[in-house]
């Protein structure tokens, strides 16, 4: 049985803002377009949509998790939503950001999803989570019917070539910067870039290290595709083994075109080491020793990132 979802049901996946549209950081906090559009993204890398069934009730949880190294990005997903709790386990250096409450997930969360569609396949996840919460909230059901149709829900699994109904409009292919831009927006690929980029200094020779970035994802190569394309990255996406996909480069003009581009954007951790990323290719591009140094410093504030925040303050 096939449930529609009926208070904020989307006929038809449209094209959503072009991805020129001018983000920043402090638009991401004042702009509400631009927040949701990032917290899609952030969700499409980081996010999940579960339903859940303990001790014989069915509960709906939405969560984000993070390293505490990166707490503050759910600090600040928090403060912008209004909402949902924090929880950081104990005795790792994991956290996470949840929506339980059937009501928020009711006005809040499905509107945003909605209205911006997720690109990956969590967006067959999010379908069924939507779907469960019309089960759940459905008063003419019995606990016997509910449990019936959430079983069945809960078994279903998503396709392995499965892609996600937002990209309909473009046939599902992405070959150029216009079809891409048709999709994906400024603001989604922000938030899908501090969930899964990486702006890295590696090594080309012994004497050598350049300026990298890299998203790796899970199926859905077409995201990737579409990224090279919003990116100008001439590299071509890379199978790096069954099911993950990779657009990564090296190349100076696609590093420069990346600046450009998150110049002044990100929220989170990702933000530091974006600045600092960019800094030491401005200042100390082809200087190994400057570079080796900053890559070593890097590493260490990933690891103590309150030594060196607090070595800042000093």
């Amino acid at each position: 049985m096939r449930f529609s979802y009926f208070t904020h049901q989307r006929l038809n996946v449209g094209p959503l803002v072009n991805s020129t549209t001018y983000v920043n950081k402090h638009s991401l906090s004042e702009n509400r377009a631009n927040f949701h559009q990032w917290l899609v993204g952030f969700t499409d890398g980081d996010g999940s949509f579960s339903v859940v069934k303990q001790n014989n009730k069915w509960s709906l949880i939405f969560k984000i998790g993070q390293s505490t190294y990166n707490l503050r990005v759910l600090q600040f997903i928090k403060k912008q939503l209004g909402a949902g709790n924090i929880y950081v386990e104990k005795g790792t250096k994991m956290a996470d950001f949840r929506i339980r409450d059937l009501n928020t997930i009711n006005t809040i969360l499905i509107p945003i999803f909605e209205e911006y569609p997720l690109l990956t396949t969590k967006f067959y996840n999010y379908e069924k989570f939507k779907n469960a919460y019309v089960i759940l909230s459905n008063s003419t059901l019995s606990k016997i019917e509910k449990d019936k149709l959430l079983n069945e829900l809960s078994l279903s699994i998503v396709p392995s070539d499965y892609i996600s109904p937002a990209w309909k409009i473009v046939n599902n292919t992405v070959s150029n910067y216009e079809t891409a831009s048709r999709i994906m927006t400024k603001g989604w690929l922000i938030g899908f870039t501090e969930a899964e980029g990486s702006f890295y200094l590696v090594n080309k020779t012994c004497t050598r290290i350049v300026h990298g970035f890299e998203i790796t994802q899970k199926l859905d190569k077409i995201v990737l595709m579409s990224i090279k394309y919003l990116l100008h990255i001439n590299t071509n996406v890379s199978t790096k083994k069954a099911g993950y996909y990779s657009i990564a480069t090296t190349n100076s003009r696609a590093i420069e075109n990346i600046i450009n581009y998150y110049h002044n954007t990100m929220k989170g951790m990702k933000s530091a080491e974006f600045k600092i990323w960019n800094r030491s290719y401005k200042k100390h591009k082809g200087d190994y020793l400057a570079l080796e140094k900053i890559r070593n410093n890097v590493r260490i504030m990933k690891n103590y990132p309150h030594v060196v925040l607090n070595k800042k303050k000093e």
